[in-house]
């Protein structure tokens, strides 16, 4: 009898529980993205954010790596096919940016290049205190052309973020913390227990406020102030239709935690 060959782990994997999509990115050795594993991020993705029984989602590597940037021997292509076909990795962190519920990086390792970017995308950025993070586009010749450029500077500000990717600099994580690139940094051996403890307490939240709020704060930013409170006064009125904004305000008389349902 031919014995069973073992099934090969799938570069993007999904496992979920208590309401929290956990989503591992393992493409060793270092969890570089091409176009074939941002397909795979799309399709596992997108039925998540979706999904109302999933009220937070989770993503991170494995390994010393979270996502180590684009992978070289696909970009050494120069030419404008490679880049359209790279280009969708904006459309996974549009995904995540976007989606009606919070989206948690929990950076388990190095995130360079277009790992940082992905962080980026996220609500939370979550990272284990031995990994390092940056923009090193530029000792290629690059620059970070995935998002990079545009959400880095909305983030720490146009001076700084030049800065950073001007100079190409690999940020280890309490530096990365200081600037306010990261929100929390996590010892080695606790890390995987506080992300599950974080995103344990994110499920718990009103899942529909949080996706309006995320959707309010995009859409008005770009708006003069007028115009993003008519946007914000919208939102409102959905809310109160909700479930969990009737479940908030009556817990809150009858002294009690609000069991919220993400509807």
């Amino acid at each position: 009898m031919t014995p069973t060959a073992p099934t090969a782990t799938p570069p993007v994997h999904a496992a979920v529980s208590n309401a929290v999509a956990t989503v591992t990115i393992d493409r060793p050795p270092a969890n570089a993205f091409d176009p074939a594993l941002i397909v795979e991020l799309l399709d596992v993705l997108t039925p998540l954010t979706q999904d109302p029984d999933v009220r937070c989602i989770v993503v991170r590597g494995t390994g010393r790596f979270f996502v180590a940037g684009a992978d070289i021997r696909v970009m050494r292509n120069l030419t404008e096919e490679t880049q359209r076909a790279m280009r969708p990795w904006v459309d996974v962190q549009r995904l995540l940016e976007t989606a009606p519920k919070p989206v948690i990086a929990a950076v388990n390792g190095h995130a360079l290049g277009g790992g940082a970017e992905l962080a980026l995308a996220c609500d939370l950025r979550v990272m284990t205190e031995s990994a390092i993070i940056g923009f090193p586009e530029i000792e290629l010749g690059l620059f970070p052309g995935a998002g990079g450029s545009q959400r880095l500077p909305r983030l720490l500000g146009a001076h700084r973020a030049k800065l950073l990717m001007v100079r190409g600099d690999r940020l280890p994580a309490e530096e990365a913390l200081r600037i306010g690139l990261v929100d929390e940094v996590v010892p080695d051996g606790e890390f995987d227990s506080r992300v599950d403890e974080l995103a344990r307490e994110f499920a718990r939240k009103p899942t529909r406020t949080i996706g309006l709020l995320k959707q309010i704060v995009e859409q008005g930013r770009a708006l003069p102030l007028d115009a993003a409170l008519d946007i914000e006064f919208d939102a409102v009125l959905e809310l109160i239709r909700t479930d969990d904004t009737a479940e908030g305000l009556q817990a809150f008389l009858d002294k009690r935690e609000p069991r919220f349902t993400g509807h």
